[in-house]
């Protein structure tokens, strides 16, 4: 869609009240202002209580989902759209759903055949000691509904996975426990069917984790992310079975780890990604010949119910 009028009026949903809230309202602040600049009759909304009722009021052609982690991520927000008939973007309630659940995603790439980290539910700290048991040291520790890394922490022995599990289940009674994976990460974004560039992520910090994510400057990004052709392309493939396999559309963004073999694991899937300076979709699209406002565009244009 190359005439931004055609979009109508947009809404850019933001904010909400999950442990993603602050990294939410920095992302939709930039696709907001990106919007706008291009011409689009865009307005954002900070995602409350009043959100159903905004809605109805204000009857925007499409709506554009920044909103990320519970409330906005997880179906329950979609379900809202569909129910008064406004086309969004992204994945669609039962994706969503899916995707925001750590455990039930893997069940579905398991049944699959496509390759993840041996995992386990830990529902009481007393069963911590036979869960090493079973895994071994070292794990990593997540709370199974929520995004950004937030809640997880790596344990190396019984002492420092009780403590994980505590910390753990201040955001989820739910806690997914899973093999540590040493070697590379990597992140796919998908956009319309297809995987961008694939960008390597380097950390001086234990893993990942959110402070390395959007606040720490020494994080590296590397893209090209120096794998072989034809192993970037077996990642490439991958990503886009997983995606596919939750049911997912439109847009998002697949982590991956790849051990000291070569050897791919799926950590998970991520239907409303970070749009913010620090995030890894709009650096994917960048690599790919994007700019920020072409991205935000075609996400838009992508929007359905």
């Amino acid at each position: 869609m190359t005439d931004v009028k055609a979009f109508g009026k947009v809404a850019v949903l933001y904010g909400g009240h999950s442990a993603e809230r602050e990294v939410s309202l920095r992302s939709g602040q930039a696709v907001l202002e990106a919007l706008q600049a291009a011409g689009v009759n865009a307005y954002g909304i900070d995602a409350g209580a009043d959100l159903a009722e905004r809605l109805i009021a204000d009857r925007p052609d499409r709506v554009f989902i920044a909103v990320h982690g519970r409330g906005g991520e997880d179906g329950s927000l979609q379900g809202l759209l569909e129910s008064l008939r406004l086309p969004y973007t992204g994945s669609g309630v039962m994706a969503s759903a899916l995707g925001m659940d750590k455990l039930r995603t893997k069940l579905v790439w398991q049944s699959l055949g496509l390759s993840t980290p041996s995992y386990e539910l830990l529902r009481d700290k007393a069963d911590c000691a036979q869960l090493i048991e079973r895994l071994g040291t070292p794990l990593i520790v997540k709370p199974v509904h929520e995004g950004s890394s937030i809640g997880m922490s790596k344990a190396g022995n019984l002492a420092e996975l009780e403590a994980a599990w505590d910390a753990a289940q201040q955001y989820d009674d739910q806690s997914l426990v899973e093999q540590w994976i040493s070697g590379a990460e990597f992140t796919v974004a998908i956009l319309d069917g297809r995987a961008l560039p694939a960008i390597r992520l380097r950390t001086t910090h234990t893993f990942y984790d959110y402070n390395a994510k959007y606040l720490a400057n020494d994080t590296q990004y590397i893209c090209p992310c120096e794998l072989p052709a034809e192993k970037e392309q077996e990642l490439a493939e991958l990503c886009l079975r997983a995606f596919n396999a939750v049911g997912c559309r439109g847009w998002g963004r697949v982590d991956v780890m790849q051990d000291a073999d070569g050897r791919f694991y799926l950590l998970e899937v991520n239907t409303v990604p970070g749009m913010t300076d620090h995030s890894l979709v709009p650096m994917a699209a960048r690599a790919a010949g994007m700019t920020f406002t072409d991205l935000v565009l075609a996400i838009l244009a992508s929007a359905r119910f």
